[in-house]
């Protein structure tokens, strides 16, 4: 199989390849790296030389061509190689293409049956979905497809990561200046509290490069995520509710909204969920369900030791488990549920339903592409799975 890979050397890229990989996905290739701005330099295999990644008549070689190259990039290249004939496979981190009817949303183990019908139908067009969507989907896809959900509310915690590499350099910028502020009152035998808290308000009212996110984000969080939409969202709350029943092809529409908060943290998202279900459910059949729905689903025991051992993002940073805790009956009504998840968006979010994207296409080669359900037998494997 001939696979073109662009945008290998971003964030999402960089995630990308090492877990290829890590899970041996590079062994019967025949790769090719593109590049925007390269071209001609050697590849980061040895003996391999970089190509133009908006040469249409050299993508159009490859029978899959991967893209974490980002949005813009996707706008200048996808329809024109489309145009040329090309009818390869097209797999895609940006968000260009997550609407497109003529395109699947990949995040197979909540959606493997919508991504093996869209095949069989000839779509050719896989696209990773939002990442705070995917790790939502990834915690508790099970009780929307049970139908037992009639709305929730998710209250993201967003890490700087997610706005991309210039905006994690900021952050640790930030950190960094803080950090020297503290110096002398730290060494100050009479340093108060108070102190600290000064030295805080002077630098991020004044101190602190904010160029990439627009306000200090250390010590600090931003409720502001991408731009607004109609009715007072923003555009990353927005997707919540829309690609939700993209990924999952609900029947039914469920409200999913809420509250999308950018924090200090440099990897991980997390979400604190309110679920309100048509009818009440016993919490122990809740706990069985979300911790038996793929093998990286946990159900963190809403223990004080238990969850700050297991669900926040240092416990996460770098695997592929997406915990569930703080799960209980809220005083609203035995309907209410209330839930608190945090996973690595990097890899769920973004590289992993790639990778894992390339491999249903190799499997469905390999059987002659048979209808069998490749997507649902993919195993975990790999240093990041649990």
């Amino acid at each position: 199989m001939r696979v073109g890979l662009v945008g290998w050397r971003g964030m999402v890229g960089s995630v990308l390849r090492e877990r290829m990989q890590e899970e041996g996905d590079f062994e019967g290739l025949e790769v090719t790296y593109f590049t925007t701005s390269q071209v001609g330099e050697e590849g980061p295999v040895p003996g391999t030389e970089l190509h133009d990644a908006h040469d249409l008549e050299r993508l159009a070689r490859h029978d899959v061509v991967i893209t974490c190259q980002g949005g813009d990039y996707t706008e200048a290249v996808y329809r024109p190689l489309r145009e040329t004939g090309w009818d390869g496979y097209w797999i895609d981190a940006a968000s260009t293409l997550r609407l497109d009817p003529d395109a699947v949303v990949v995040l197979d183990p909540v959606n493997a049956e919508v991504i093996d019908a869209a095949l069989e139908r000839g779509v050719r067009t896989l696209v990773g979905g939002n990442c705070t969507v995917s790790l939502l989907l990834m915690a508790v896809a099970p009780l929307l497809r049970r139908g037992w959900v009639e709305w929730i509310s998710t209250m993201t915690y967003q890490a700087a990561s997610g706005a991309g590499a210039a905006a994690m350099r900021e952050l640790a910028e930030q950190i960094r200046r803080l950090g020297a502020g503290f110096e002398a009152p730290l060494s100050a035998a009479d340093a108060s509290p108070l102190d600290l808290d000064a030295v805080t308000a002077k630098l991020q009212r004044g101190g602190l490069p904010c160029d990439e996110l627009g306000a200090p984000l250390a010590g600090n969080l931003l409720p502001w995520i991408d731009r607004a939409m109609p009715g007072g969202q923003t555009r990353e709350e927005w997707k919540a509710q829309v690609e939700c029943h993209r990924i999952l092809d609900l029947e039914r529409p469920v409200p999913i909204d809420g509250v999308c908060v950018r924090v200090g943290t440099m990897r991980c998202h997390a979400q604190a969920l309110t679920i309100k279900l048509h009818e009440a459910v016993e919490l122990e059949e809740i706990e069985a369900v979300l911790g038996s729905a793929h093998p990286w689903a946990e159900v963190v025991p809403n223990t004080r030791e238990a969850t700050l051992e297991r669900l926040h993002p240092a416990a996460v940073t770098g695997t592929l488990q997406v915990p569930v805790g703080r799960l209980r009956t809220m005083l609203q009504g035995s309907e209410y549920l209330a839930a608190y998840t945090v996973g690595d968006q990097l890899l769920w979010g973004a590289a992993e339903p790639l990778r894992r994207a390339l491999a249903i296409l190799r499997r469905r080669a390999g059987a002659g592409g048979s209808a069998a359900s490749p997507a649902a037998e993919l195993a975990p494997s790999g240093s990041a799975a649990p």
